[in-house]
């Protein structure tokens, strides 16, 4: 007899034991709460076989975005739809999406979640996945529209308000993104996906100090999430006070929080790579952290699950001078000679420019770098990440310029940056040299 219950967002779920429960609402919960219960669903796999479970399963080894995460997802969704069991449409569509993500058809499993998002409104799970998909292929408004149907019919729960906030961010409509994260805020001040969120908007419009205080004082509320909840929003804390030109503060929250949670997981290793990388173009020796951060990139392999991790992998390789990098680089274009066709554009005319570059940039060849990461700029949302994110691309464009001695180039976009935050102390160094090379005044922003 399979018990048909409801998990706690009142979605109604089929289960072969009834104990499961439990571990399932952590999977929910835990997932939309970025919270490190979400994996409790692997205690019953062994135990419940129910297609909703194994799905879970399914979904928490794809996670961890390697290369062998298919190989390690496929039992579970195989035996998921392998079932016998009757279940809901609600939790057949979920397994589906789920088996679109692990076979490697992301517009299918968006178009579910998708469609799940208008059927089901309060299944948050699959809506926070969709959103995940949306993001890595740099759709946002997708993840805008994807919550809409929520936003009445799960107003009372603070991790939606905190989804919709980022959403409304990725489409540069930060008034709305405020709104809705300080409405999640409001109904849970310990909501770190809406303190995220939020740091997002105030560095965007430039409130350097105020972000930095902001992160600082719910840092504390930094507890039970999952690492790369916790890693990046350290990582935004730290970005708040480079700018300030605090780097020794960014050097120990470096070594202390961004780094070294897990180091094998993919978003803990682009997080140490964006940092060092920001931390050396700000001026700043990191002495030898790039070499541990690239003793755990050269465990990757040959997998390429997106473009934004491959390139931020090549940039540590490259730095920390290991001769990997060059076949790395090698395997990354042939991939993109074979990549799907929903994702070919930001493999070849994205990916693969961008590549070049950053490594050329890693190597000193400046000219290389700005002709690689220029050919990629017009483009880059396509590769995914955020604007915070893929501004670290940008910085390395602009750092190029200003080694190859174009300087008219580099002023022309670096005083724009500076107008827009004014009270960053590091580009105002910044701009210094640029003027100087001009034969211009300074002029502070």
């Amino acid at each position: 007899m399979h018990a048909s219950r409801h998990d706690l967002l009142g979605n109604p779920v089929t289960l072969a034991d009834a104990a499961s429960l439990g571990p399932l609402n952590d999977f929910v919960e835990g997932f939309i709460a970025c919270e490190a219960r979400v994996v409790n669903v692997l205690q019953v796999a062994d135990t419940d076989p129910s297609p909703l479970v194994q799905a879970c399963c399914a979904a928490l080894h794809m996670f961890a975005e390697s290369g062998d995460a298919q190989g390690n997802a496929q039992p579970f969704i195989e035996a998921a739809r392998r079932s016998t069991m009757k279940i809901t449409p609600r939790e057949q569509r979920f397994v589906e999406a789920v088996a679109a993500w692990v076979h490697g058809d992301l517009p299918r499993a968006i178009a579910l979640h998708e469609e799940q998002a208008r059927e089901h409104p309060r299944d948050l799970a699959s809506l926070k996945l969709g959103q995940y998909h949306l993001f890595n292929l740099g759709h946002s408004p997708g993840m805008l529209r994807i919550v809409q149907p929520a936003l009445h019919a799960a107003a009372e729960v603070p991790y939606l308000h905190g989804m919709a906030a980022f959403a409304w961010e990725q489409n540069h409509l930060l008034e709305q993104a405020e709104a809705a994260a300080r409405r999640a805020l409001a109904i849970r001040p310990k909501e770190p996906w809406a303190q995220h969120a939020l740091a997002h908007v105030m560095i965007t419009q430039g409130r350097i100090t105020e972000g930095r205080d902001f992160m600082d004082a719910v840092s504390g509320q930094w507890t039970d999430l999952n690492s790369f909840m916790v890693t990046h929003n350290w990582w935004h804390l730290a970005l708040f006070e480079l700018e300030l030109d605090h780097a020794a503060t960014v050097l120990d929250l470096y070594d202390r929080q961004v780094w070294g949670v897990v180091k094998a997981y993919s978003q803990d290793q682009i997080g140490a790579v964006s940092l060092l990388a920001r931390l050396e173009i700000a001026g700043v020796d990191v002495g030898d952290r790039w070499q541990d951060v690239a003793d755990h990139l050269e465990q990757r392999g040959d997998d390429h699950v997106q473009p934004f991790l491959d390139l931020q992998y090549l940039y540590g390789l490259g730095r920390a001078g290991r001769a990997t990098a060059g076949p790395r680089l090698a395997r990354l274009e042939a991939f993109a000679a074979r990549a799907p066709d929903w994702s070919r554009t930001a493999w070849q005319q994205v990916a693969v420019p961008a590549a070049r570059g950053l490594l050329a940039h890693a190597s000193g060849d400046w000219q290389g770098a700005v002709a690689g990461l220029g050919q990629a700029l017009p483009q880059l949302q396509t590769i995914g990440g955020s604007h915070a994110q893929r501004d670290l691309f940008e910085q390395l464009h602009l750092d190029a310029l200003m080694r190859a001695g174009r300087w008219s180039s580099a002023q022309h976009l670096m005083q724009p940056r500076a107008n827009a935050c004014p009270q960053s102390l590091r580009l105002k160094r910044q701009l210094r040299p640029v003027y100087a090379a001009l034969g211009l005044p300074e002029v502070s922003p």
